[in-house]
């Protein structure tokens, strides 16, 4: 008797692989798989239990076999739902109260809160009596099977398809055999079970029948063929005429774009000769009708134009094939001429702007030369060709932001011409300016690429030193004053060379603890403001030197 659960069991998993394997998977097909499952879980159940003499086992398969049972009175309802076409039922909330009770029953059944679930007799689980839970239990799976049968009924006497009505019919008589199982195992086994002797397997039995109901109606009556029931609408919607043919080149199916282009009907066989492409296009025709008969494995495209349909018509042939062996083919026949006459369209129109865009590429060519001459004057001095004061405020301003993330150590040189009001009043302004960009030469060939020159005002410079500490920026600095001091400037008006020397302020950033506390730009202004006061010093103390300042 142990062994009847166990053998249902395994007919009910056989049954599953064979639906598995057999049909196409729709999303309908995954609702009933899942429901078929949770019915192969109760005899499994039922087996298990009895080969066992642990009650703690025991207790657990119980437990099992009716958390399956719940779930699946609850796949039932939704299987039920699903295919009668009313997906909609489970938006509303009386849905949800229905899943809380069953919530709530699971609990009540997972933890059997003072056995008032289940009880054991004689020391186990095998036979066993049960409490006040699991009627409420009965209760519920009652009422479930009661809205299973309204949504049934509801579905049977509305205006639903023929097809839709049969599905119903067979879930229906699956729903009435389960039922009559399942009532009479508790009449006969909980019940009558201290009157008579108990009969094992009836729920299973139920279950299997239920099942075997619905194997049949599916492998005979393709209730869930949802694919093949929506195939020819879905190709009849298609633009593309579509034709299929057999291995015998006999028409099997043909959609509602293709017949009106083609007089061909399912049954007919197809020549490929009667197709008379225009003269210009025979000869890749053709071709594609060489491919198609002697490489009837390969795929084959072509595009003529009919004059019968004054239409540019592009063909293309597929092979069906099942094990390496061709059964059939499909051809595709997609109407061009519209997109034959955008591109004659676009040709003409192409040729007009290209003589367009010739003249605008000059333009722009003109426009980005004007441009770039522009930027560059934007950013630089007009004298000296070195970087302006307002393009080095833009980019230390950025470069302040990335020193302090990085931690980067970087330092500031502002330098002075000393005297210069004497060299222009003794030589001129002519020559000063000269004098200026002469020492803008030797102070670029004494930095790096890295580094950035720009002429402050006047005749005072600013040097930005990235990447530096403050020992090497005072090396820089050393170095930049003594190639000044060095440079001779030969001027033609001036017989004798014009030599001249710079004061110089040198900040160095290398604390980076409370840098964050202001803006860059105000942290720009401060920095400039720390320099301009150590150049200043430098001139009060007697100009032609350095004075450092490190932050």
């Amino acid at each position: 008797m142990t062994w009847i659960d166990l053998s249902l069991f395994f007919v009910l998993f056989v049954l599953f692989i064979y639906i598995f394997v057999t049909v196409t998977i729709t999303n309908l097909h995954k609702v009933y798989l899942t429901f078929h499952f949770t019915m192969m879980l109760w005899p499994f159940c039922q087996f298990a239990l009895k080969t066992t003499a642990d009650p703690d086992v025991q207790l657990f398969y119980v437990k099992l076999a009716f958390i399956d049972s719940i779930l699946l009175t609850i796949g039932w309802l939704l299987f039920t739902i699903f295919l009668t076409g009313k997906s909609y039922l489970l938006r509303k909330k009386k849905t949800l109260i229905l899943y809380i009770v069953a919530a709530l029953i699971l609990i009540g059944v997972i933890v059997n809160p003072k056995q008032s679930f289940v009880l054991p007799m004689h020391g186990g689980y095998v036979e066993r009596s049960y409490g006040p839970l699991f009627w409420l239990f009965i209760l519920f799976l009652i009422c479930t099977i009661i809205i299973s049968l309204y949504i049934i009924y509801s579905a049977l006497i509305s205006n639903a398809t023929q097809r839709i009505k049969k599905q119903v019919t067979h879930v229906l008589k699956g729903v009435l055999v389960l039922t009559v199982f399942v009532l009479l195992d508790v009449f006969l086994n909980v019940v009558l079970f201290k009157s008579q002797p108990v009969i094992p397997g009836m729920t299973s039995l139920g279950i299997l029948i239920s099942a075997i109901f619905f194997v049949i109606a599916i492998h005979r009556d393709k209730i869930f063929d949802l694919v093949t029931i929506a195939h020819q609408d879905i190709i009849d919607t298609l633009t593309l005429g579509i034709l299929v043919l057999d291995d015998n080149e006999t028409v099997v199916e043909i959609n509602r774009s293709l017949l009106p282009k083609i007089n061909l009907q399912i049954g007919d066989r197809f020549d490929l000769s009667a197709l008379t492409p225009l003269e210009q296009t025979a000869s890749a025709f053709r071709l594609f009708q060489h491919t198609y008969l002697k490489q009837p494995m390969e795929r084959s495209e072509v595009e003529v134009f009919y004059t019968s349909l004054q239409a540019y018509i592009n063909i293309t042939a597929e092979p069906i094939v099942v094990g390496e062996i061709m059964v059939g083919r499909i051809l595709t026949f997609q109407d061009r001429s519209e997109l034959h006459r955008l591109i004659a369209e676009t040709n003409q129109q192409n040729e007009i702007l290209q003589e367009r865009n010739l003249a605008l590429i000059e333009i722009q060519n003109e426009l980005s030369q004007t441009n770039q001459k522009l930027k560059q004057m934007a950013i630089t001095d007009s004298l000296t060709g070195c970087y302006n004061r307002h393009y080095l405020t833009q980019y230390l301003e950025q470069e302040i932001i990335e020193n302090m993330i990085l931690k980067q150590p970087f330092a500031i040189i502002l330098l002075d011409i000393d005297f210069f009001k004497t060299v222009n009043d003794n030589y001129g302004h002519l020559v000063g300016d000269v004098v200026i960009c002469s020492t803008v030469e030797v102070i670029k060939q004494s930095l790096r690429e890295t580094d950035i020159l720009a002429r402050y005002g006047g005749e005072e410079f600013i040097v930005y030193l990235p990447n530096t500490n403050h020992t090497q920026a005072n090396l820089w600095a050393e170095h930049i004053k003594f190639m000044i001091e060095a440079n001779k400037v030969h001027v033609d008006e001036v017989a004798h060379s014009v030599s001249i020397t710079v004061s110089m302020g040198l900040l160095s950033i290398n604390n980076f603890a409370e840098q964050f506390a202001e803006s860059p730009t105000n942290q720009l202004n401060d920095l400039f403001e720390s320099v301009d006061k150590a150049l200043y010093q430098a001139k009060n103390a007697g100009r032609n030197q350095i004075v450092e300042i490190i932050r």
